[in-house]
């Protein structure tokens, strides 16, 4: 079994997850139901969320999803202790919802979580480049099969493509002017290491940037992690499916880590509460949609003070969750 020593990432807002999402399972777990309740954890990283339900609900079912066949193995050492109860599945999450039944999910879950946030194995052990802080090759893959690296855009987009992917997924102002640097370094030598990279980065921009409150660095492979892996994309393609998945008065919950994140996870729980697809200028409703979630977190929630003094990675996390209602029930959610 894995020892507590191995576990590398600290799971962020574990008792308000557990909070907003556990009387769905704890309905089901008291009510008639011959099956026991299911949790999908969508992001199932080292495990440590799962963790948290199995110790919490003894007749619950969890299935884990990730891409990253090596965090895979991790976490499913750490859950071993609860085998009977626990399926994990190498697969991207957005996939996974559009077949659930192709890996085995026949039944609706009764909770959905979500948590978009990168494990800090990938920082500290995975040897991917995702640190800029590590000399490492620059990967940044989460599937091992994914033909395109991160290397690869660096070297091979347009300079005009490469600071639109900066600007657009690292909200990095001096996008072009690092865009710039790599165009003009690439030309003499492939850059092929995280370090090359983060040196190009800081000497490109100015020197009060580059000294201060976050590493230079940071924005720009933030972006490039987005690209490599399309995460912002599988956001958009997966939620309105999960929800879609869930038993009425199933929940979803979703973490998020910053503002592209949140800002897609926030607009599309909103649609999904309002129902209505009309144009906002129409007099009147003729969609005859309805809503399909009532929102349980009108704000995010964040982590408490103590645990942002424990594991400070977490001070940026959000968190957002809504109940799935029944088909011929509406709600305000205003």
């Amino acid at each position: 079994m894995m020892m507590d020593s191995d576990v590398l990432h600290y799971s962020v807002l574990p008792r308000e997850v557990l909070g907003y999402l556990g009387p769905a399972l704890k309905n089901a777990e008291s009510s008639q139901i011959i099956n026991p309740p299911l949790l999908i954890d969508g992001t199932l990283g080292e495990g440590g969320h799962s963790e948290i339900f199995l110790k919490e609900y003894p007749q619950l079912q969890v299935i884990g999803l990730d891409r990253d066949c090596e965090i895979l193995n991790r976490a499913e050492k750490r859950l071993e202790p609860y085998s009977s109860r626990f399926t994990a599945v190498n697969v991207w999450f957005d996939d996974f919802f559009s077949e659930p039944e192709r890996y085995g999910a026949a039944k609706a879950p009764n909770a959905v979580l979500f948590d978009f946030g990168i494990s800090i194995y990938h920082y500290e052990a995975s040897g991917r480049g995702f640190s800029f802080s590590k000399d490492e090759p620059l990967d940044m893959r989460l599937d091992h099969d994914s033909s395109i690296n991160a290397e690869y855009i660096v070297n091979t987009y347009a300079q005009d493509r490469l600071a639109d992917v900066i600007y657009q997924y690292g909200e990095e102002r001096y996008s072009r002017r690092i865009a710039a640097a790599v165009a003009k370094r690439r030309k003499v030598k492939a850059v092929s290491t995280s370090a090359d990279l983060a040196d190009i980065i800081k000497g490109s921009v100015p020197r009060n940037y580059r000294y201060g409150r976050i590493h230079p660095a940071t924005r720009t492979f933030q972006a490039l992690r987005i690209e490599v892996n399309g995460e912002l994309d599988r956001i958009d393609r997966v939620l309105e499916k999960a929800v879609n998945s869930l038993t009425p008065g199933g929940r979803i919950g979703i973490i998020s880590f910053h503002s592209l994140e949140d800002r897609r996870v926030k607009q599309m729980l909103k649609k999904l509460a309002v129902g209505c697809v009309c144009p906002p200028d129409a007099p009147q409703c003729v969609c005859g949609g309805t809503p399909l979630v009532k929102l349980l977190t009108k704000k995010p929630v964040r982590p408490a003070e103590e645990e942002v003094l424990e594991n400070p990675a977490s001070r940026s996390a959000r968190f957002r969750c809504a109940e799935k209602l029944p088909a011929d029930i509406g709600v305000n959610n205003e």
